[in-house]
């Protein structure tokens, strides 16, 4: 009797211990079965909100161009943002686009927020049918685009004079309020005071596409800032007959 009652206690022992085991691998299956779902169910939600922010990043447009510089364009009805084809048209550059109606859509990031990368351009032909003549295949480069921020950090040239070299010798880049002068090939700064007087000359060696963009976006001004990269003195002698202090890379311009 005693035997039977021993084996009978072990094998409920045995059970028991089973049913144990059974219950655990059991919740460890629940658990990560949950957690599998959880974490897809996270995934499908980042997966919208990308998508929805990539929505919300793409603008449309629609208007007349009034400049179109190496890869810049602007249309006053895309107030706010300068709009950068990145590659080529399907026939000729951007500058065939000038005075045309075109439309398409932008893609705007927060990196640049005065920027509208280009994704796709129709014109409007002559019959008033669009016609498709752009659609962006590379990522947007632009190494001569000057933000807000960058132009913050050029300093002003006050009080200015041809025969005082050391005010801008010392500096590699600067902002100087004036109008453009001569033709393509020999443009010159006129560099004036406050009052609006003449204080010396710029030769102009250069503009960036960013540079010549923006003077013509300002067409309408007779007189703004122009950011500058210094380059070399004008010589002593030269420089006291005609006022010309030095020579300089236009990289932009602006009211302010």
């Amino acid at each position: 009797m005693a035997i039977r009652t021993l084996i009978s206690i072990e094998g409920r022992s045995k059970i028991d211990k089973t049913s144990r085991i059974l219950c655990m691998a059991f919740l460890v299956f629940l658990l990560v079965a949950v957690g599998t779902v959880a974490c897809k169910k996270a995934e499908e939600g980042v997966s919208e909100e990308e998508n929805v922010a990539l929505k919300e990043s793409i603008i449309e447009f629609e208007g007349n161009v009034g400049v179109a510089v190496g890869k810049y364009i602007f249309i006053a009805e895309a107030r706010g943002f300068d709009l950068v084809v990145q590659g080529s048209l399907e026939s000729g550059d951007v500058s065939m686009l000038v005075g045309k109606e075109i439309r398409g859509e932008g893609e705007f990031t927060p990196e640049r927020p005065s920027i509208l990368g280009i994704n796709t351009i129709e014109v409007k032909d002559e019959s008033g049918n669009w016609m498709n003549v752009f659609t962006r295949s590379e990522d947007i480069v632009i190494s001569d685009y000057l933000d807000l921020k960058a132009r913050d950090k050029f300093p002003v040239l006050e009080k200015l004079t041809y025969d005082k070299k050391n005010d801008w010798e010392n500096k590699e880049i600067a902002r100087v309020f004036g109008k453009l002068e001569g033709e393509e090939g020999n443009y010159k700064i006129s560099v004036l005071d406050e009052k609006g007087k003449e204080v010396g000359k710029i030769i102009v060696d250069n503009f960036t596409d960013f540079g010549i963009y923006y003077v013509k976006k300002l067409r309408l001004f007779d007189k703004f800032w122009f950011y500058v990269d210094i380059k070399d003195t004008v010589d002593w002698n030269v420089r006291r007959r005609t006022r010309e202090m030095f020579h300089a890379d236009v990289l932009s311009a602006g009211l302010f």
